[in-house]
């Protein structure tokens, strides 16, 4: 009987370790999309910043399976935004 139970908790600790896991990806991936900025230029001085990974973050957190950390995400994808907007890279179009 004991070895049933020992069983039953490694194997609930594994899948709390699995999560784990998961969560720290969905953080990395949303703070690579957050960051992501294509700045259009013209050749008259004209800029113009678009937050298209900031767009397809919101649109991935929102329609997310799993919906427990919805603020956190919407929270890092914001600082993500920030922080891609005062970086010096990106993806510049000049046309």
């Amino acid at each position: 009987m004991p070895r049933q139970k020992s069983t039953a908790k490694t194997s609930r600790a594994r899948t709390n370790h699995d999560w784990d896991g998961v969560f720290m990806f969905k953080m990395v991936l949303y703070l690579i999309l957050g960051s992501m900025w294509v700045k259009l230029s013209h050749g008259n001085g004209l800029h113009i910043p678009l937050p298209v990974g900031f767009v397809a973050g919101i649109v991935f957190a929102s329609h997310e399976h799993f919906q427990i950390d919805r603020k956190l995400e919407y929270t890092l994808l914001l600082a993500a935004l920030l922080i891609g907007f005062l970086s010096p890279f990106g993806l510049y179009v000049n046309f």
